[in-house]
């Protein structure tokens, strides 16, 4: 049921509760409450979850492993390579047990290695972009929903152009043109090539929650408690980060694990392209890239990199799905 208690709409649910031996007292729980005991009880959405936050913990610990020599994603291993073609020796693309994951054609780099390094560049730029997509469209979703008139129309002609703007293409000019300058500011090499996929994945992607956040905003400043606050006089800076805010945590944090696969895929994609991430450094996109002319001798070396991209956004998308139906006050879970 929903109580109005001030000028926020609060979501409770009445359960019963043991009080003691013969009682039962009613206790309310909060909407993060009940989203919660329905996520525990979709044990996919769990099973997503679980497997991103090994995924962010390898990412996390992976800089100091390779900073003190523990896993070594540039180093060479020649002798590990047939002296004829340049492919690793041995079945599965030299698979052993000091390569689980067998070595890369023509350096012999160790493939575990790479996929550890890889995913903490992919999940560096796929948050980073996620996050500066989800403030910038939160931020004009809300004023534009919330103030209408001219300025809803002016955001929401903007939100238009961006959606039917040829990003991919307009993408792949821009890292060429910095790819091609070397350096801005203090900003060169693979820094200013991480900085530009951000800010241009980023930069572009949020025209779609923004017009989510701005349609949830439209139907909430007509509720009782935006109306009250209102009548007592409340700015609309107050307003907007007291009472609007608060209510739109559940779409902002459904949406957000819904748009991270999307800039994971788009890197992936921009370093398959040949203008994102560069050797040496590693990057599971151009991991595939480096695969194709290899591809019909040494499946396995495709095979490693793509599968950790499409377990990594399944994951994401399993536990995304999940969390919208937690949050969902007509889910039956």
């Amino acid at each position: 049921m929903a109580m109005v208690t001030g000028s926020t709409t609060l979501e409770v649910e009445a359960v019963l509760e043991p009080a003691t031996e013969g009682e039962r007292r009613i206790a309310g729980r909060s909407l993060s409450q009940i989203a919660w005991a329905r996520l525990r009880k979709d044990k996919v959405a769990i099973g997503g979850g679980i497997f991103i936050l090994l995924l962010m913990f390898v990412a996390f610990v992976g800089w100091p492993l390779e900073h003190f020599g523990v896993i070594k994603p540039r180093q060479s291993n020649l002798d590990l390579l047939d002296g004829t073609t340049s492919m690793p020796r041995g079945a599965f693309g030299g698979l052993s047990l000091s390569h689980p994951l067998g070595v890369e054609p023509g350096s012999g780099r160790d493939i575990l290695a790479l996929i550890i390094s890889g995913a903490r560049v992919s999940m560096f730029i796929a948050l980073a972009a996620t996050l500066l997509a989800m403030v910038l469209g939160v931020g004009l979703g809300t004023v534009a929903g919330y103030s209408g008139g001219w300025l809803d129309t002016a955001i929401s002609r903007l939100m238009d152009l961006m959606l039917a703007f040829p990003v991919l293409l307009f993408s792949i000019a821009l890292l060429v043109i910095f790819q091609n300058v070397g350096s801005v500011g203090p900003l060169r090499g693979q820094t200013l090539t991480i900085t530009a996929l951000i800010l241009i994945i980023g930069g572009f992607g949020w025209a779609y929650p923004a017009r989510i956040i701005r349609g949830q905003v439209l139907s909430l400043r007509e509720k009782e408690f935006v109306e009250a606050a209102r009548s007592l006089g409340a700015k609309n800076g107050r307003i907007l980060f007291k009472e609007l805010l608060p209510n739109l945590v559940a779409p902002i944090l459904v949406y957000s694990t819904l748009i991270i696969p999307t800039t994971i895929l788009a890197e992936a994609a921009l370093s398959f392209l040949g203008v994102g991430i560069q050797p040496p450094a590693s990057s599971w996109g151009k991991m595939l890239s480096q695969a194709i002319p290899t591809a019909q001798v040494n499946p396995f070396y495709v095979i490693v990199p793509g599968m950790a991209i499409f377990i990594t956004v399944l994951a994401f998308n399993l536990f995304g799905d999940g969390l919208r139906d937690a949050f969902d006050p007509k889910s039956s879970r």
